[in-house]
């Protein structure tokens, strides 16, 4: 029986590999919004980030996400992202 390969993606903050499963993707629309993808299959620009509210507070405070979707983010977008990481 074959293995089924599980994806992985890097988390642009802690720069180590996760399933994709274990990561939360950011995304920037050709609008320029900025979105989270709970799909994983939104067109646009995508950032993967740990669910992890740590990590989420050093991506905030080092701009990482604004660094890789070259666009700001509002204080509203990371509520959200807290939001989800917090349900979780």
């Amino acid at each position: 029986m074959k293995v089924k390969k599980m994806p992985e993606r890097t988390c642009v903050v802690t720069h180590e590999k996760y399933l994709k499963k274990d990561l939360l993707r950011i995304v920037r629309t050709k609008d320029l919004e900025v979105a989270v993808d709970l799909t994983g299959k939104m067109n646009g620009r995508g950032a993967y980030i740990k669910k992890d509210l740590s990590v989420l507070e050093q991506a905030k405070k080092n701009k990482v996400l604004e660094h890789h979707l070259e666009v700001p983010i509002s204080e509203d977008i990371y509520k959200q992202i807290e939001e989800i990481i917090k349900n979780n």
